[in-house]
């Protein structure tokens, strides 16, 4: 089924579906778990519109290429074009909030990085980004002390707040706009806190953004 952003009652939001801009390393306690560097600037990487799905779709993890990760998200759903904009504007601009997975092929993206090659196609394979319905923005009272969590087979896997992020999101999103245009449809991810780690075909998974629910499953 193509995917489309849908409101939290399912009704279809008027937007299409766009690119996914990512931070990586924006929760101090993931970047230690990882033994990586605390960044100067903000890393951002892009995942394309192809993979975007609907998170009560099955998981499909790709095969043959080595761990799939989980990594649970605050998703900004884009309204309208920004360009340039400031942390106000990015704010005025929002048209929904959800939670997504920055599903993550690990040993991949491992050695992309020993390398120094980028790091596509550990992150932007085809269904690389399950995503929720979207919250309307006046749902959320404060995106940025909002509560996530991931669940895997009845497990708590990983816990954060909104507010432990190292760069807030409208902070976030107006600097993303410095690099690259951002268009109506277009999903912001706002990194992920610590307890990332390996998904199995048949795990259960249980996401949580302010108090909701949205379960998924690995196929």
């Amino acid at each position: 089924m193509a995917y489309q952003h849908r409101y939290l009652d399912g009704s279809p939001l008027d937007l299409p579906p766009g690119k996914v801009v990512c931070i990586g390393r924006n929760y101090l306690d993931h970047i230690r778990e990882l033994n990586n560097a605390v960044p100067e600037t903000p890393i951002l990487f892009i995942k394309p519109s192809t993979s975007l799905t609907a998170l009560d779709e099955p998981i499909q993890l790709p095969k043959g290429r080595g761990s799939c990760h989980h990594e649970v998200e605050l998703a900004v759903l884009v309204g309208r074009q920004l360009r340039d904009a400031g942390p106000e504007t990015a704010r005025q601009a929002v048209a929904g909030y959800g939670v997504a997975l920055d599903l993550t092929l690990r040993d991949l993206q491992n050695g992309s990085k020993q390398k120094g090659h980028p790091w596509e196609t550990a992150k932007a394979f085809d269904g690389a980004c399950p995503l929720s319905p979207f919250l309307a923005p006046d749902a959320l009272p404060d995106p940025q002390a909002t509560d996530l969590t991931l669940h895997v087979n009845g497990e708590l896997r990983q816990q954060g707040n909104t507010r432990d992020m190292m760069l807030g999101i409208f902070e976030l999103i107006a600097h993303i706009s410095t690099h690259f245009t951002l268009l109506p449809g277009d999903v912001v991810l706002t990194g992920t806190p610590a307890g990332v780690g390996p998904l199995r075909a048949g795990d259960q998974l249980l996401l949580g953004l302010a108090g909701h629910g949205f379960a998924a499953r690995v196929a």
